[in-house]
């Protein structure tokens, strides 16, 4: 019986040095409010400048640890932990805009009066056809592709082509391609961009498709294998950090996107998610804050709308498929609810309705 209580009161002995051990080595996490490991600070869902979602897919943070790894990935810079960027600015962006001359007075004056009025000198129109009118509206603005104006795949490759040629000759941070059926909100661009360091590899947009897309590898391979990769469809826009854009070199500039393009045979949204995610092997970063006149506008909540990066409206076919806006303007007067989403942002400007 004693042989007994000596061996009990060893084990009681060493299951309270352990309880110990383990109760000093979580008060540093117990410190912090949270038991929880300090999370990676991965983006792969809708970003906010000072918000990140779905920072950990299926890990639910408490408040004040999520603002904490946000305020991490905001001072992340890729040449050394811990230094923060200086705030972004719309003179950081290069916003490219891609029409054609069939366009030019339907879609391109509605987008002059709207949001490019904000950001003249940020904002280039790459088109395929020497618009007088248009140059003096807009001067070295307006870039001629010299582009065939069919809306073929290589046609819209050769503009794409051009547009990143003209970025890379820039010093701007970021590259954001627009369709001419795009409004896009200056302000949430910004706060969207703002999440993410300008020389780290960033590649953010919406997919058109709920999958990735799935080609033969005729770049780095014979075309034997397959590859997939997912694509920021271009009709909702994207953005893509200097960084990373010069790392698309060698099978984007100079002429070499046309030349990529033509290899897997997919238009220019697809070739640059083929690059990107398919041969550099930079995730896309997925975001909702996008939107098509392929998606159904209509179902948009109203109170989101001045959040969203961009929005479009649909064509001929669809004319309908805008978002639901009150007031200001009516659908007669507005079709694309562009110029009450324009009023909404800036009620300031003259031609706006006054409140009274």
């Amino acid at each position: 019986m004693k042989i007994s209580c000596v061996g009990l009161t060893k084990i009681c002995f060493v299951l309270s040095v352990s309880l110990c051990v383990v109760f000093f080595l979580f008060i540093p996490w117990m410190k912090h409010g949270s038991l929880y490991p300090p999370p990676l600070l991965e983006c792969n869902g809708t970003c906010r400048s000072g918000h990140l979602e779905s920072l950990l897919e299926g890990t639910r943070l408490p408040p004040q640890r999520h603002n904490r790894s946000v305020a991490g990935w905001k001072n992340y810079s890729a040449q050394g932990a811990g230094q923060s960027e200086e705030p972004l600015q719309i003179e950081d962006v290069f916003i490219a805009v891609k029409t054609t001359k069939k366009y030019h007075s339907s879609r391109l004056d509605l987008l002059l009066q709207t949001w490019i009025s904000h950001a003249k000198e940020q904002t280039f129109i790459f088109t395929d056809w020497e618009d007088q009118e248009l140059r003096q509206k807009v001067g070295n603005q307006m870039v001629n592709t010299n582009c065939s104006a069919v809306h073929t795949r290589q046609a819209l490759c050769c503009k794409m082509a051009v547009e990143y040629d003209k970025f890379v000759q820039s010093t701007k941070k970021w590259f954001c391609h627009m369709d001419d059926d795009n409004y896009l909100n200056l302000s949430a661009l910004l706060n969207l961009l703002s999440a993410f360091p300008h020389n780290a590899d960033i590649y953010v947009g919406r997919p058109s498709l709920d999958h990735p897309v799935e080609t033969l590898d005729r770049v780095k391979g014979d075309g034997s294998a397959s590859l997939k990769f997912w694509f920021a469809t271009g009709g909702a826009g994207f953005c893509i950090s200097r960084g990373l854009a010069l790392k698309m070199s060698p099978w984007a500039s100079m002429g070499n996107f046309i030349s990529t393009a033509e290899k897997v045979r997919l238009p220019d949204d697809c070739t640059i998610g083929y690059i990107i995610e398919g041969l550099l092997e930079v995730r896309m970063q997925h975001s909702n804050l996008f939107h098509s006149h392929l998606e159904n506008l209509h179902r948009l909540p109203q109170s989101t709308l001045l959040q969203q990066v961009t929005l479009s409206y649909g064509g001929p076919e669809n004319r309908r498929n805008v978002v639901r806006i009150p007031g200001v303007f009516s659908l007669e007067q507005d079709p694309s609810r562009f110029r009450s989403l324009h009023c909404l942002l800036y009620p300031e400007v003259s031609w706006c309705p006054s409140k009274k």
